[in-house]
């Protein structure tokens, strides 16, 4: 049995999804919308869950869900990652972007149950790249705070960096296509229809 007490989640949703031309968070690939879909699954596995989320982003504000601003204090996701660690530095975090349509329970569960604290993060990586994908993974606040001194100190905002740089326990998918991106509309129409297959 393992203990997901000091484990909280994180739905990174403050991108501004120009690239989809639409807010990713906002795109419905099963009975509602995807950041709402990634909200609930994290709550079942984190005693607490929060969307990461820009001061703009008045309907995730007044949604009810609980969210935390973005600090704006860096550049990239580690934006919001990093928020969320100033706000609870002493929690590690599940964190799921809001633009992976393949993501589930079991995704996440796996990530839990193979979790390593004493490494700076647990996170996927696709068997082809065997590249860190640090948007699906547990962050340790040992490894948010080694994170935050990487970008201060090389002026880099990109968290795979970070990862590759640093001590980090990979893990697998069954299936690459789990961890698929959908950033642009035609992303969006495949999934949907591998989804509705």
């Amino acid at each position: 049995m393992y203990s997901t007490d000091d484990l909280y989640g994180l739905v990174l949703a403050g991108g501004k999804s120009s690239r989809m031309g639409h807010d990713k968070g906002e795109l419905q690939y099963y009975a509602t919308n995807h950041r709402s879909y990634l909200y609930h699954t994290l709550r079942e596995l984190c005693p607490k869950t929060f969307i990461s989320c820009r001061a703009d982003q008045k309907n995730i504000i007044d949604s009810g869900f609980n969210y935390i601003l973005d600090e704006d204090q860096y550049k990239g996701p580690l934006n919001g990652m990093l928020s969320a660690h100033h706000a609870y530095p002493d929690k590690a975090w599940l964190v799921v972007a809001v633009d992976l349509p393949h993501i589930h329970e079991n995704n996440l569960r796996a990530l839990v149950k193979q979790r390593q604290p004493k490494k700076s993060a647990t996170v996927y990586a696709t068997h082809e790249s065997k590249l860190p994908e640090p948007l699906i993974g547990i962050w340790e606040p040992s490894g948010l705070k080694s994170a935050e001194a990487f970008m201060i100190e090389t002026q880099k905002s990109c968290p795979r960096k970070f990862l590759m740089n640093t001590d980090v326990h990979l893990i697998y998918p069954e299936n690459d296509l789990e961890l698929f991106n959908a950033n642009f509309p035609e992303d969006y129409e495949l999934a949907k229809s591998r989804i509705d297959e």
